[in-house]
Order: C-alpha cells, then sequence, then structure tokens
C-alpha cells in the first residue's frame, strides 16, 4: 500500500506536509549565504549530522560532525509526571546517535535549556540526566545556556514549563566517512534493539493513551507488566554510540548507519540512493506501541510511519559480514539482530503486511 500520514497524527497535533514546505522555504534562504571563502560543508543533505572539512593542509582528512535536535514532546510528560531526571539523557542520545551515522566519534555537548522559571530542583534533575547520558555516550558537556522565558513557556502545569535542546560535535576521518553511498542491493540490515518510545511520536502517543484511552500516567495497564504509563512513556532513549564505535572499529566494513527517531523505519530512505529495504524479521515491539495502536486507534501503517516500533538504530553491512557484525553489536545490545535486507526496488520501503514506496512521513524533510 502507498506510504502516506493518516489523520491520527494530524488530528493530534503534528503536520508533516506542512513541516516539509517550511523546512523547503528554510533551505531556500540558507542557500544564499555568502561566506566569502570557499565552502567547507560537504553535501549530505538530509543525512543525520552535517560535516565539515577542516581548512588547511595538517588537516585535509579531518572532517567535524555536528547535530542539533530536542527531546520534543517528551518535555510535555516530564512535566506532567513532574520526574526530570531522565530527560537529559534523552538529549545526548539524540544528538550522539546521529553523529554515529556518518561514522563519527561523539566529543563534545552543549545544551540549552529554556524555562518558565529557573527551579533550582529541575535544573538540577535535569542535569543530572545531561551526566548519565554524557558518560553513557563518552563524551564533555563543557557549557551550556538557561534561558528563562516565562511569556513565551508555560508549563504542564506551571511553573514547569521547560524545552531542552542539544547541539553536538565529533570528528570523522573523511576517508572513513559513512554517507551510505556504499549501500546495496544485497547488504543486510542489523536492528539494535530500542527501549521504547524513546524521543519520537510523543504528541501521539500522549493523544492515544492519556486522551483517548482515559489512562493517567500513574495507572499501570496490564500490558505494561507493571509499568506505570509515565514509566514507559519516559523510558530513555538508548544510546547506541559504544557499540557502533566498536563496530566501526572493527573488520568489518559498515555501508550504511541510520538513527531510527521520527518516520519510523521509513528514515531508512535517507540512506543511499536507488535502493530499497525490506523488513522481513522485524525486532520484537515493546507493549507500550500494542496499547498506543489499541487505545488511539491508530492503524499498522501509521504505527510503522510514526514509531520506531522496537528497533532504534540499524547497520547496514555485507551478507557475508552480518554474522560477525550482530556478534559484535550484541555484546553492548542484547536482541540486536538481522531484520531485513537491501533490495534494488529504489526508495521503497516494505513491511510486514504491507509496501510503502512515496516518501511520506519521514523526518528526512525536517532536516538540512
Amino acid at each position: 500500500m502507498p506510504g502516506q500520514m493518516s489523520d491520527a497524527y494530524a488530528a493530534a497535533g503534528v503536520d508533516t506536509h506542512e513541516a516539509d514546505r517550511g523546512v523547503a522555504a528554510i533551505v531556500a534562504a540558507l542557500a544564499q549565504i555568502e561566506t566569502g571563502r570557499e565552502r567547507l560543508a560537504l553535501a549530505l543533505p538530509g543525512h543525520y549530522a552535517s560535516v565539515l572539512r577542516l581548512p588547511g593542509v595538517l588537516a585535509a582528512n579531518v572532517g567535524i560532525a555536528l547535530a542539533t535536535d530536542s527531546v520534543g514532546s517528551k518535555v510535555i510528560v516530564a512535566e506532567q509526571a513532574r520526574r526530570f531526571d531522565t530527560i537529559g539523557i534523552d538529549c545526548v542520545a539524540m544528538n550522539v546517535n546521529d553523529l554515529i551515522c556518518v561514522g563519527a566519534q561523539p566529543l563534545a555537548l552543549l545544551d540549552y535549556i529554556a524555562v518558565e522559571r529557573a527551579e533550582p530542583e529541575l535544573l538540577e534533575a535535569i542535569g543530572r540526566g545531561l551526566a548519565v547520558g554524557a558518560s553513557q555516550a563518552g563524551v564533555e558537556v563543557p557549557g551550556g545556556e538557561v534561558c528563562q522565558v516565562p511569556e513565551v513557556l508555560r508549563g504542564h502545569p506551571s511553573p514547569y514549563g521547560f524545552d531542552l535542546v542539544g547541539s553536538a560535535f565529533g570528528v570523522v576521518s573523511l576517508d572513513r566517512l559513512i554517507d551510505g553511498s556504499a549501500v546495496m542491493p544485497g547488504d543486510v540490515m542489523i536492528g539494535l534493539p530500542a527501549s521504547g518510545v524513546h524521543s519520537n511520536g510523543l504528541t501521539l502517543a500522549r493523544r492515544a493513551l492519556l486522551d483517548d484511552g482515559q489512562l493517567s500516567l500513574d495507572q499501570r495497564p496490564d500490558m505494561l507488566a507493571g509499568q506505570t504509563v509515565a514509566d514507559a512513556l519516559l523510558e530513555p532513549t538508548v544510546i547506541y554510540v559504544r557499540g557502533v564505535l566498536a563496530l566501526l572499529a572493527s573488520e568489518v566494513a559498515v555501508h550504511g548507519l541510520a538513527h531510527i527517531t521520527g518516520g519510523g523505519l521509513l528514515n531508512l530512505r535517507r540512506i543511499g540512493s536507488g535502493v530499497g529495504y525490506r523488513i522481513s524479521s522485524p525486532l520484537p515491539s515493546p507493549p507500550v506501541f500494542e496499547l498506543i495502536a489499541t487505545l488511539g486507534e491508530v492503524s499498522a501503517p501509521e504505527m510503522w510511519e510514526v514509531f520506531n516500533m522496537g528497533c532504534g538504530f540499524v547497520a547496514m553491512v555485507a551478507a557475508d559480514q552480518a554474522p560477525r557484525a550482530v556478534e559484535l553489536l550484541e555484546r553492548f545490545h542484547p536482541g540486536s539482530a538481522v531484520i531485513g535486507e537491501v533490495t534494488a526496488e529504489a526508495d521503497v520501503v516494505e513491511l510486514p503486511g504491507m509496501r510503502i514506496g512515496a516518501l511520506a512521513g519521514s523526518d528526512r524533510l525536517t532536516r538540512y
């Protein structure tokens, strides 16, 4: 069936098609930049991280990888649950997981915290999460910014409103840059398990569970096996840095890497050119996704278009190297497994029971 974002996400307040048009307008404006010197940016449009060449002979093979991202409307769940100690992990994860997609080693992250009111306990808890995430990723947090904007932010409830954004920096050897150009039909896709919803699709998840399902954050639905709704929604995003860097340092030739975020496995189409993807053996899906689909009456195609559905990261390697890659990745992320293969059908993603051809719903067009 053709891929098209159904009404549920739009009804929850997220119009991906309007966002595409808006981003196109930003890209057109930024194309007018004149630096007065040779441009340093490598052409990786829509990729997970941007890469700059360092000028000068001594740094001829060194690239600087840059990424920026937020935790989106997951902050609303944190505000409602009054739990702020894990959201910093998500902020680190959303940035460093993007950096490693180009083969970069993350080095540092700067955070920007906008708050309705500079509550010391809130900021300390956010800081603890940032510290845990930075430790997991092996990066420094050398500084950041706290901005009080009570006229801009209102919490759920007030005065606990905040927004959390990160910008990460890393380095990559330009002769080892992973841009997806090596991905070819017959390559094997290895999926790394997600811990849950991660930091995408929370607008739809909240609508399905809290509004349509009339659940409270402290309820423990049978489907969640002892977890509260807040536990499930605030489960931190997995940081894949150490496992992926170990894979990159091994003898396995990595052809492509994808962080599965907004747009679910349709994000794979941001990797490679002229190829498609067949997901024949998906990783197990955490129970929170079944609960969202059931209570929100969200169709299977839209679930796949919005959520990671249990797979937070994908590595693409030649078929004969897949066993070694799986063995290595499982040391860091138990449950990693082959989920499918790359095909010759350009831009087509095949999922169990569905076939999605046109670019729709992916966050590919929110990046430039």
